[in-house]
């Protein structure tokens, strides 16, 4: 029965240590688009005959 006294307020802090960082994330501008970086991934950039690497053949 003693351990409630300790593990009652170290699960509290915890919960407000999810809540404090989810809403630092949401003020922050962290969900604002969350869809193009899910894009960005499928989308090719570079042209794969023009190498960055000097070294690299083609």
């Amino acid at each position: 029965m003693n351990i409630l006294f300790l593990l009652v307020p170290a699960a509290l802090l915890l919960a407000g240590a999810g809540v404090w960082a989810f809403s630092w994330a949401v003020r922050s501008g962290q969900f604002d688009d969350t869809t193009t970086p899910a894009i960005r991934a499928l989308l090719d950039d570079s042209d794969p005959k023009e190498s960055q690497h000097p070294n690299d053949h083609v």
